[in-house]
């Protein structure tokens, strides 16, 4: 039995209206008067949008452009802050864009990775006193098929390199800090190194050496190698012919090649067969690296002017002269 009883304060049968939420905010995704806008209306709005929701908007994504402009500028650039290329002293920088003029084209994607919003760079150090007339070459071609930004640049340990190593890419573009509207970056170090050098990929690849092997991998960009496994054997042979013995060899071995050249171009009109490969492209340059066109066999100057009629080669010729 209880100690003492207490009448109840409310009844049995009052019944309490508990809220279904904290609080109620006006839809800030829809505008309307406040006589004619009701609860359900005011919760889950209209079709109208407020202006001041508007202009956030805007503002926002103003900001997310500006910030991925300076992220794809920064990736772009940590290929040369993270390296020994980074203390430049000059700069040039370029665009070029050109119909594609080559026959056969690769895919950036499925040859260097998806792009994920940053420029895709190569990084190539070269020495003035040896300029790789087969990158330029390769270069110009590369703007056929993509849209490139190009940049030279002259690092401190040169004091200084004539002015046409430093419009070797063309002149320098307005545009070139919207680094996001470009396909490819193509930049070139004028340095002093032995060998000329690429990098491209600092985190997943090595640097490559070699003005053979980074002429390699710059036309595989622009079209793929022949899926013949013989003519691709008889590319990379002329290939290194150009590279290590009319460009390095002796005249002895200079005078083989030529007799060579002259002999296989009897018998096709290109190098390796009946179309335009890397061969052609090495072995031009090497030649008129060596001496006059004049003094070439007749097979082999019938194919000079072949190669010069195609327009690819005029980013070397002021390097010749």
């Amino acid at each position: 039995m209880p100690m003492y009883q207490v009448k109840p304060v409310f009844g049995v049968d009052v019944k309490i209206n508990l809220p279904t939420c904290m609080y109620k905010l006006q839809n800030i995704h829809a505008q309307g008067s406040a006589s004619g806008c009701s609860e359900h209306a005011l919760q889950n709005g209209g079709t109208e949008v407020d202006p001041a929701f508007r202009d956030l908007e805007a503002r926002q994504d103003e900001i997310m452009r500006r910030l991925y402009e300076l992220k794809a500028a920064v990736d772009g650039l940590a290929k040369t802050v993270t390296t020994p290329d980074a203390d430049l002293d000059q700069t040039v920088t370029s665009l070029s864009q050109s119909p594609t003029a080559f026959r056969g084209t690769a895919d950036l994607d499925s040859l260097l990775g998806k792009d994920l919003g940053a420029l895709r760079d190569i990084v190539i150090n070269a020495n003035p006193a040896r300029p790789p007339l087969t990158l330029l070459v390769l270069h110009a071609m590369l703007c056929h098929r993509y849209r490139v930004l190009s940049s030279v640049h002259v690092h401190s340990s040169l004091s200084g390199v004539p002015a046409q190593l430093l419009s070797c890419l063309g002149p320098r573009h307005t545009d070139s800090y919207v680094r996001q509207s470009f396909q490819l970056g193509f930049t070139l170090i004028w340095k002093d190194v032995p060998k000329l050098q690429m990098k491209f990929s600092i985190q997943n690849m090595c640097p490559i050496e070699g003005e053979a092997n980074v002429a390699r991998f710059l036309f595989r960009l622009i079209a793929p190698y022949p899926s013949d496994p013989t003519l691709a054997t008889l590319v990379d042979s002329w290939v290194d012919t150009a590279f290590f013995q009319l460009a390095e060899g002796s005249a002895k071995e200079r005078s083989a090649v030529l007799s060579a050249l002259n002999s296989a171009l009897g018998r096709d009109p290109w190098l390796a067969g009946p179309e335009f490969s890397l061969a052609d492209i090495a072995c031009y340059c090497c030649v008129l690296q060596t001496g006059p066109a004049s003094s070439s066999p007749a097979n082999v100057q019938r194919w000079l002017k072949a190669c010069e009629n195609l327009g690819h080669f005029g980013p070397a010729h002021p390097l010749l002269q």
